[in-house]
């Protein structure tokens, strides 16, 4: 019997019109990516490619200020890791298009 306790960890995705969260125990020293791979929830969502998602720990993305990739981020127990939609629109174009539509209506 291993002396090694695991730690309790969630994975959660949402579309607009459903969500889902696993909850899950996984070994410490588990990594993002592999915790959402023994979650299983590209079950509940065809079509969703786990292996290439942005994702997520509490709102945090992986892999940018400083923080691990999905395959290098290890996990803390009460960690929750989310998959991220890819955006519809670009933010700096709809900030550009509000801005120009801002100064057309000045005039």
């Amino acid at each position: 019997m291993s002396d090694i306790e695991p730690i309790r960890v969630e994975v959660a995705y949402a579309l607009p019109e459903k969500q889902k969260i696993i909850e899950l125990l996984v070994d410490p020293g588990t990594t993002a990516l592999i915790a959402v791979k023994k979650s299983r929830i590209e079950d509940y969502f065809p079509g969703l490619d786990v292996e290439n998602a942005k994702m997520g720990i509490f709102g945090q993305s992986l892999g940018t200020k400083g923080l691990k990739a999905p395959n290098q981020h290890v996990l803390q127990a009460g960690d929750r890791v989310e998959l991220y939609r890819p955006l519809i629109a670009d933010p700096k174009e709809v900030r550009k298009k509000r801005a120009a539509k801002a100064k057309l209506q000045e005039r």
